[in-house]
């Protein structure tokens, strides 16, 4: 195998995905040997910080000046509560971890699926969130249109969702075809916060012929980054529509 791979064109991509286990340089400080990402970087940044429990904004240390009583909330959620139950991120999308996302993302380094799975697993709340499902409950990923899917050549939530299920050991069904995306849209990430709503409303369906499977059921709702919501919302309510009782988003990244 070792002689097949170094008589062949050299890709980063290529020996991540073939060789997910060999001890390597951390891609951030670039000590050796390490994991990905060595244990120090990984404590130095992805410090634990009070969050939104509805949309896991980042928050101020005190909020309440002891006068908030209940779940920490931000402004806009205090306001109106998105349709989802809660949310988790493991990291903020800066430094290095929105490098890291963005070369897994569109850089063809499918490995780092795993890595992001079991640092979504050390992060306050996510393994209790999947211990808590049952055989018919669902992990679920954000889908991608097929046009997005033909040019990016894998669903990276969907990826990091069934990571996530494997290496949690829960009972629930991770599935890639029960949530569906049935327009093509931009990208969220060409549009200002005001017009990412507009941009994915009515882009996701729960399947037809499945909806009773969803009726009364938990849901984890699995992508990689959270920014304004948007996608994440509009796939939410059209799950709160098919009949799913809880909606938990569960995000590797949330900006600031």
């Amino acid at each position: 195998m070792f002689t097949r791979l170094l008589n062949s064109r050299f890709t980063p991509g290529l020996w991540l995905r073939r060789l997910p286990g060999l001890v390597s340089q951390c891609a951030v400080c670039r000590s050796w040997p390490a994991r990905q990402v060595c244990q120090p970087c990984v404590a130095r940044f992805t410090a634990v910080q009070p969050r939104c429990v509805s949309c896991a904004l980042g928050l101020p240390a005190d909020l309440s000046m002891g006068l908030r009583t209940g779940p920490p909330l931000c402004g806009e959620c205090a306001r109106q509560r998105p349709p989802l139950d809660s949310t988790l991120a493991a990291v903020p999308y800066a430094y290095p971890w929105s490098m890291l996302i963005s070369g897994y993302k569109f850089g063809e380094q499918h490995g780092w699926a795993g890595f992001f799975a079991a640092l979504l697993l050390e992060s306050p709340g996510v393994l209790q969130a999947f211990e808590a499902l049952d055989a018919q409950d669902w992990v679920l990923p954000v889908p991608l249109s097929v046009q997005r899917l033909q040019t990016r050549g894998f669903n990276q939530a969907w990826a990091l969702a069934s990571a996530l299920a494997r290496q949690s050991g829960t009972l629930a069904q991770a599935d890639a075809q029960l949530l569906l995306r049935v327009r093509h849209t931009r990208p969220q990430s060409q549009l200002k916060r005001e017009a990412r709503l507009s941009n994915v409303k009515g882009a996701f369906q729960v399947d037809p012929l499945r909806v009773a499977e969803l009726r009364g059921r938990r849901v984890l709702l699995v992508d990689d980054v959270m920014t304004s919501g948007a996608s994440l919302y509009t796939a939410a309510q059209a799950l709160r529509d098919a009949g799913a009782a809880h909606i938990t988003a569960v995000v590797l990244a949330r900006t600031q």
